[in-house]
């Protein structure tokens, strides 16, 4: 069952796109381990301006990045098995010419 789904994946190049998408996700997950941190201390930054009763922000916390590098991390890890398993042996059928060993004929 699963060598035919492996098939009609690489064949229909639904598998290539999937991939894309699943790359693309990750890329963007990536930006916000970076971003979100950020985004908070401007969030918490512009309430205490705005005298709201909230303590006066003093940094940046890094514990808001968590579920995005973890998301991130989780579909790096699914792209790099379906990227093994779909494109690292070719799928039956086309196997690879064999070169011929020295002293035979070709």
């Amino acid at each position: 069952m699963f060598k035919r789904l492996k098939r009609a994946l690489v064949e229909s190049l639904i598998g290539a796109i999937a991939l894309g998408w699943l790359l693309a996700d990750a890329i963007t997950h990536f930006v916000g381990i970076f971003t979100s941190p950020v985004a908070e201390w401007a969030v918490r930054r512009s309430y205490a301006e705005l005298g709201a009763q909230t303590p006066r922000p003093s940094g940046i916390g890094l514990k808001y990045a968590l579920p995005d590098l973890i998301t991130f991390i989780a579909l790096l890890l699914i792209w790099y098995v379906l990227l093994r398993w779909l494109y690292f042996k070719p799928p039956d059928g086309q196997t690879a010419k064999q070169a011929p060993e020295e002293g035979q004929p070709t």
